[in-house]
């Protein structure tokens, strides 16, 4: 009797979707049997005759689109562990990545080859091209539990840790959001989000593939191009961070009343629907972009180690500022500081999350595993307050939730309400110890070109936007603010800031 192998099942879904557009544009088109296709020949060659991979960890460096998807695919399809690496990030940061997950091998494009610096004779590591890999034979058995990608956390407290995602996982993530957000095989959606982070791997690549939809790649965020197919209604589905969404709203302005910026905002209105996440955005925001497109984004709450936990509703009232509801399947509850769940209007509390969504393990550091969870619950170090039905994200607890007279205060709302100030283009809010308070308020910013404000102005104008207790009590300019390879600013260092500049 022929023995049928046990596949990972982002590839049993693609079975379905044979003949239908999985990649389009640029790059070409490309089926899913292209996919399957092309995928099949990584498996085989990055096996080189050996049976199975065993969660051996292949590290890859490849361009968003078809060649991305089929080392992917291929690296799981022969039973290894897929780490992708970020383009973007500096040398000792690739090197922690390589190092942590234990990775011997790196398929690369030979266009990325130099972000890899010397680390190849360094580590003594095996760079292939995706191109040179071939092979034949059978591939092994992928049961659902293996091991199957390790992405590393942007590390705002620490060095990044590896997340490990089983099939298991990556399975009820997909299923989940696709029922969530209605998913169809008819969609199509641009990909222009880092390819070594949840957000564009699961939320865009692997839901998309998992529907049978189409994705159309771009190397990075541009929104001229963007803009372009949009106005050539090229997508129905749209997920992006507020910067973007900050960029096409300039992008808007500065067009507005030609052909193309009316074409562009008709493309929007179209879409069926657009999200934003990875990042808090400001109500302003969300205000303005529903004015321009009729367009209400969609806010959803996740992270590396739980997929996507909250979100607001597909159908239903989508509240700016707001994270919504538990997805389902996903079990959450709120605990106060002394360990106690706490629920109904206006609890605050740490998220802690458990389901099958949420990871097991951090790769090979059973200390920051076992440290993380309680119960069988995840904490995950958000602070959310429960308001009217939807919860709210304050901040991390380490770094955003600012102590002062008594109060809790949220640094992302009081940051929120500064950007709506016109000079001010980015902030980053912290707490900096004080006798009286506990904590105050600290604003560091950066202005738009060549403008300057004062702390007694920035005030004045803030009282009318903020309780007295959140406004800022010490204020810094800087030219641009502190960021790890992800591009989240790093609090810690916003803070070092401040307390050099007192000690100067």
């Amino acid at each position: 009797m022929h023995h049928q192998t046990q596949e990972p099942p982002i590839v049993l879904r693609a079975r379905q979707h044979r003949d239908r557009l999985a990649f389009f544009g640029n790059g070409g088109d490309h089926s899913y049997a292209d996919l399957l296709r092309r995928s099949e020949v990584v498996a085989l060659g990055l096996l080189k005759g050996s049976d199975d991979l065993a969660e051996e960890r292949i590290a890859f460096l490849v361009p968003t689109g078809i060649d991305y998807a089929a080392v992917q695919w291929g690296i799981w399809r022969a039973g290894g562990i897929a780490v992708p690496i970020n383009s973007g990030a500096a040398v000792p940061e690739i090197e922690h990545v390589l190092v942590t997950a234990g990775a011997r091998r790196l398929v690369v494009t030979p266009d990325l080859i130099s972000t890899i610096g010397d680390l190849s004779a360094r580590l003594g590591l095996s760079v292939v091209a995706p191109d040179t890999l071939a092979g034949s034979g059978p591939l092994p058995d992928i049961g659902c539990s293996r091991r199957a990608m390790i992405l590393f956390t942007s590390g705002t407290t620490s060095k990044p840790k590896g997340v490990v995602f089983t099939h298991a996982m990556i399975e009820a993530q997909a299923s989940t959001l696709v029922k969530a957000w209605r998913w169809q095989a008819e969609d199509r959606i641009p990909l222009f989000l880092p390819m070594h982070h949840l957000h564009g791997i699961m939320n865009v690549q692997t839901c998309a593939l998992w529907a049978g939809a189409a994705i159309e790649p771009f190397t990075k965020f541009d929104a001229d191009a963007v803009c372009l197919r949009v106005a050539e209604r090229a997508y129905s589905v749209f997920m992006a961070v507020p910067t973007i969404y900050n960029r096409l709203i300039s992008w808007l302005e500065q067009t507005t009343g030609t052909p193309a910026a009316q074409e562009t905002l008709a493309g929007f209105g179209a879409m069926r629907l657009m999200v934003s996440g990875s990042a808090a955005l400001p109500a302003s925001v969300h205000a303005d972009w529903a004015h321009r497109t009729g367009q209400m984004l969609l806010e959803r709450y996740g992270m590396t180690e739980i997929g996507m936990a909250l979100s607001n509703p597909y159908e239903g009232e989508r509240r700016a500022g707001s994270v919504g509801v538990p997805l389902p399947g996903v079990d959450l509850c709120l605990v106060s500081e002394s360990g106690e769940q706490i629920d109904g209007e206006g609890a605050v509390g740490e998220i802690w999350v458990k389901g099958d969504t949420v990871f097991s393990e951090y790769w090979n550091n059973s200390a920051a595993t076992s440290e993380s969870f309680e119960g069988g619950w995840f904490k995950t170090g958000d602070i959310a307050t429960f308001e009217r039905g939807y919860y709210r994200i304050m901040g991390r607890s380490s770094v955003d939730i600012i102590k002062s007279g008594g109060y809790k205060l949220s640094a992302l709302e009081i940051e929120a309400a500064l950007l709506d100030h016109p000079v001010i283009a980015e902030c980053a809010v912290v707490g900096l110890p004080d006798d009286e308070w506990g904590e105050r308020v600290a604003a560091a910013i950066v202005l738009e070109g060549g403008r300057t404000i004062s702390l007694q102005d920035l005030q004045d104008w803030a009282s009318e936007r903020v309780s007295a207790y959140k406004l800022p009590r010490a204020l810094l300019c800087v030219g641009s603010l502190p960021r790890n390879a992800m591009g989240k600013v790093t609090k810690p260092d916003v803070k070092a800031l401040f307390l050099d500049k007192n000690q100067t």
